[in-house]
């Protein structure tokens, strides 16, 4: 009876790794083993169509956005697609009281009036090739992990400059399966990237944090840019004699729409994924970091909320910063409910007993992975007091600007102290600091900072200091302040050289070597020395442990795939492209409630007003209600807003494109459904929805509302 139990147990597991809908995140180049799935799901395309690199494939629409973002190519004039959120830093930088895109959008109405981006580029990949023998060439197995990082560093520069030599293309060799698998991936990235047009925020990010990872969503989430490039239509850096990129392919967008059970595909740059976790990181993640994380960002969020509701030049300022702080604040709460919902620690200590079960089936596995899980667990005990103090500083102590400020100046400090550097090297460092300080002022208020010190200043002292090897290091504060901070506060906001910008420049402006000790004297400069010195010590405490946990989960990966061959392993997201897919679907993600797979225009009617988030302008109340919807309303009459299915995506996927099954544009990828977001630990299938803007809403704006209709002459669009 008990063999019988453990291969009952043995069955469950695997068909639940097998037959998940809509899980996986899969390398394009190694479609080949999925496609037959993908077809019978309802794609109807070839897996060279999906990528290839002997003709023009559907990979060669997707771009790699600012490096943190997806977009996809609109039109073989080089206008790309992609989140408004995405493009909301570079939306922001243009815009003023006197200007304000945010509030009011932006439309270039001419090719001249669209605007430069600098430090934006827009990345594609070119190819991606298997080069783990190559990257592990000359490996022997008594090495130390030292030695084999620098023996892969070696071959994969040599990889590198085999692949690019006689090329303008960048490459890059990532580590898959925590180190078991190695890619080289060439790309073709541009630095001139242009802004063409964006919603009004109350349309591009509507619901705001209200709605923020929550569904049902009804967000117009996208902004356009257009790619430039030189006359060769190779990328060049910014010019006005630079004209608009030639693509190798551009979406075809299908304003059909779609519909329950329809089969879609997500193509994009998934950031990072932890699948294959032990249950002692699971519950290190759930029970201690997230807590942490969450609470400290809700305080400080209250504090900006509160100060950009007293003026318009303060939520200017703090708008990005804000929506940065306030998405993964709610992505860490819904990813902690998921992980308990799902009783995700039980179940990998489930699985873990599968595994040590399974170690018996014979003497090699036995020997070579018997030892990792205790080892595992060891390892992250030990680790348990550095996250706690790393969370707490990132959160607390990097929450405050002051100090990221300070930090700007240490290599000035260095530079000073070493003789050999020239007065001349000085003052280039100083021009640059001087832009630096103008850029930093340009969106920082002194008394929301100064507020933010005293909220969470105390966290990182009381909490980790206190009681710790650190005791000693801030004892002096500890006993001077008895936990109250404010006197610090005003002490450092009203004294410090960093909390006027006025007398900064000034300083900087007239800055000579002899002038460093002005800095080191500073109480804001000092404190801050004395944080991240500490930090920087509990940095490498961790990374020690760390590195073993790495061996380890390598090893993991690797035992996992030997015990259990028959299951499908795709790798951890890491910012490389991917296709995941799955199909247009309603969920019921908890007892008692159901939701529709898609929102209309009525929804956000109803939503106006009831909360802060939900301001509709009125030209789209007017559009509303004399249902002018032109040709993007359904066969019910109703203009739809967004959709749900179950690809399996995470951030980086913001602003990937949403294909059907013939690999046309149905939507824009913005969000995860609350109750979902644990899918970057574990996917559920009956809990993680992917949320899309419809692509019909989408052009709606363009056309209807903002008035930019000529944009969808230069697109491809079935109707």
């Amino acid at each position: 009876m008990k063999k019988n139990r453990i291969n009952i147990i043995t069955l469950f597991f695997l068909s639940i790794n097998i037959l998940r809908a809509g899980e996986g995140m899969w390398l394009p180049f190694l479609l080949e083993k999925n496609i037959a799935d993908m077809q019978a799901g309802g794609l109807k395309l070839s897996a060279e169509d999906i990528y290839s690199i002997n003709k023009s494939s559907l990979k060669d629409a997707v771009v790699h956005f600012g490096g943190g973002c997806t977009a996809e190519v609109l039109s073989y004039d080089g206008l790309i697609l992609t989140n408004h959120h995405c493009g909301y830093g570079q939306i922001q930088s243009h815009s003023s009281v006197q200007n304000d895109y945010l509030t009011n959008g932006f439309w270039a109405m001419r090719r001249e009036d669209e605007l430069p981006n600098n430090g934006l580029t827009a990345t594609f990949i070119i190819s991606m090739t298997d080069v783990t023998t190559d990257a592990l060439k000359n490996y022997k197995g008594v090495m130390s992990e030292k030695s084999r990082d620098s023996l892969i560093v070696a071959n994969s520069q040599s990889l590198i400059k085999g692949a690019v030599k006689g090329t303008h293309y960048d490459a890059y060799v990532r580590p898959f399966y925590n180190g078991n698998q190695y890619i080289l991936i060439v790309t073709e990235t541009f630095k001139d990237v242009r802004l063409v047009g964006a919603p009004p925020e109350s349309v591009g990010n509507f619901g705001g944090d209200t709605d923020n990872w929550m569904w049902p969503r009804h967000t117009c989430d996208f902004s356009l840019f257009r790619i430039y490039a030189g006359k060769d239509n190779k990328p060049a850096a910014f010019s006005k004699d630079n004209v608009p990129f030639k693509p190798r392919k551009s979406f075809t967008i299908n304003a059909k729409g779609v519909e329950k059970g329809d089969f879609t595909m997500v193509y994009g740059f998934p950031g990072r994924t932890t699948e294959y976790l032990s249950s002692y990181a699971v519950s290190l993640i759930m029970n201690t970091s997230n807590p942490i994380k969450i609470n400290m960002r809700e305080l400080k969020l209250s504090i900006i909320e509160k100060d950009m509701k007293s003026s318009d030049e303060i939520r200017i300022k703090y708008s990005a910063k804000f929506n940065g702080t306030a998405n993964y604040y709610k992505k860490w709460m819904g990813e902690s409910l998921g992980l308990k919902i799902n009783k995700a620690v039980y179940n990998k200590e489930e699985f873990e007993k599968l595994f040590t079960q399974n170690l018996t089936t014979g003497p090699n596995i036995r020997n070579a992975y018997s030892g990792i899980l205790p080892q595992l667990q060891t390892a992250y005990n030990e680790l348990k007091p550095y996250q706690i103090a790393i969370d707490y500083f990132n959160e607390a102590i990097m929450g405050i600007e002051l100090f990221s400020l300070t930090r700007a100046f240490d290599k000035l400090v260095d530079m000073c102290k070493n003789t050999a550097v020239t007065d001349e090297q000085i003052n280039t460092e100083r021009l640059k600091l001087i832009e630096n300080v103008k850029g930093f002022y340009k969106d920082y208020n002194v008394a929301t900072d100064k507020k933010i010190f005293e909220t969470l200043f105390p966290f990182y002292i009381d909490s980790v200091a206190k009681g710790s090897s650190r005791q000693e290091e801030f004892k002096s504060i500890i006993v001077k302040y008895k936990s109250n901070y404010k006197p610090l506060a005003n002490l450092l906001y009203s004294k410090s050289l960093f909390t006027s910008e006025t007398k900064l420049l000034h300083f900087l402006n007239s800055f000579t070597r002899k002038q460093c000790t002005k800095i080191l004297k500073d109480d804001a400069y000092h404190l801050s020395n004395r944080l991240f010195r500490t930090f920087n010590e509990d940095v490498l405490e961790f990374q020690k442990i760390n590195s073993k946990i790495t061996l380890l989960n390598r090893d993991y990966i690797k035992a996992q795939m030997d015990i259990f061959p028959d299951k499908k392993y795709y790798p951890d997201a890491n910012s490389t492209l991917r296709v995941t897919y799955g199909k247009v679907d309603e969920i019921a993600p908890r007892d008692g409630l159901r939701y529709n797979y898609y929102t209309t225009l009525d929804g956000v009617m109803q939503k106006d007003g009831t909360a802060p988030d939900y301001v509709v302008p009125k030209k789209l109340k007017e559009l509303w209600q004399k249902k002018d919807y032109g040709t993007y309303a359904d066969k019910n009459g109703e203009l739809r807003t967004c959709f749900i299915a179950s690809n399996h995506t995470t951030g980086g996927n913001s602003g990937s494109p949403v294909l059907d099954a013939n690999g046309n544009l149905v939507g824009i990828n913005f969000d995860r459904i609350w109750e979902g977001t644990m899918s970057d630990i574990m996917y559920d299938p009956n809990r993680c929805r992917n949320i899309t803007a419809d692509i019909r809403y989408v052009l709606f704006v363009i056309d209807k509302l903002g008035g930019a209709g000529y944009l969808l002459n230069e697109m491809t669009i079935l109707k």
